[in-house]
């Protein structure tokens, strides 16, 4: 009977033991255990710049914005007609809708071209007609161009930080009136959007929109007059038929109304400019 009550307490005094320790450790659990604590438990696979990326807004390439000027401007469809032709850029005897900003210091002296966005050097390109050429992408089909920049040392495939140095501004045969500044793009799918409307704003708000290959084609037919259109086309865009054709006499055939011969080179210079 003895060793009987004997085992009965030890076993009753030992259950209350372990019990009390389990409670013990439950509350030192609750209190000083964090989710980040647990070993092996993998919080976020990405890394902490990934989110700060996801956070940063469209910035103007330049170190300080109140020292920079717009030279030229975004050319925007729905603009008022003196707005659009102050954002066309005349070269090669042809006008071309600008499809970025051109930006440049007030004192129109060279400065810092920073990266407007953190992202991956996509593309670095020398060209003298657009005065070099850097891409950045910030998302698949997302990237930022810059033009008229030189003394870049970055390649293809560097990781680059948003506000970091890329290049210097510089000129280009394109623009030349614009002088010593920076020509600054934002693309999505290859379709210029108006920088103006993403400064302060998040990456997220460019991936939302909703930017066709219409709007961009429109664009790239400004400064285009009705007498711009190629000779064999019609008036709605559309080659007109051979039959139409056979009465109609080449226009360097026709004499002039005074009984003398046009210039050869007026209409090489038309043709041209179509």
């Amino acid at each position: 009977m003895y060793p009987t009550v004997y085992i009965a307490s030890a076993a009753i005094i030992l259950t209350g033991v372990l019990w009390y320790q389990n409670s013990a450790t439950d509350q030192l659990d609750q209190s000083e255990y964090r989710a980040t604590d647990m070993p092996g438990k993998k919080m976020n696979d990405q890394p902490a710049v990934e989110v700060n990326r996801a956070m940063e807004n469209f910035v103007m390439p330049v170190v300080s914005e109140d020292d920079a000027v717009i030279q030229m401007g975004f050319y925007n469809n729905d603009s008022d007609p003196a707005e659009q032709e102050a954002a066309l850029v005349f070269y090669d005897n042809t006008y071309h809708p600008n499809t970025g900003l051109d930006i440049a210091e007030k004192d129109g002296k060279e400065f810092d071209v920073i990266a407007s966005l953190s992202g991956t050097v996509k593309n670095v390109m020398e060209d003298a007609v657009l005065g070099n050429v850097i891409e950045i992408e910030h998302d698949k089909g997302i990237v930022t161009q810059y033009q008229s920049v030189k003394d870049y040392e970055i390649q293809v495939g560097d990781e680059v930080e948003q506000g970091q140095v890329i290049a210097k501004s510089g000129t280009s045969l394109i623009n030349e009136k614009a002088g010593n500044h920076v020509h600054f793009e934002i693309r999505k799918d290859n379709v210029p959007v108006d920088p103006h409307e993403y400064f302060n704003k998040p990456l997220s708000a460019l991936q939302e929109a909703n930017v066709t290959e219409e709007k961009a084609s429109s664009g790239a037919d400004a400064g285009k007059s009705e007498d711009d259109t190629p000779a064999d086309e019609g008036s709605d865009g559309t080659a007109p038929s051979e039959d139409s054709m056979k009465d109609v006499t080449p226009a360097e055939d026709k004499p002039a109304e005074d009984g003398s011969e046009k210039d050869s080179s007026t209409n090489a210079g038309t043709t041209s400019n179509s």
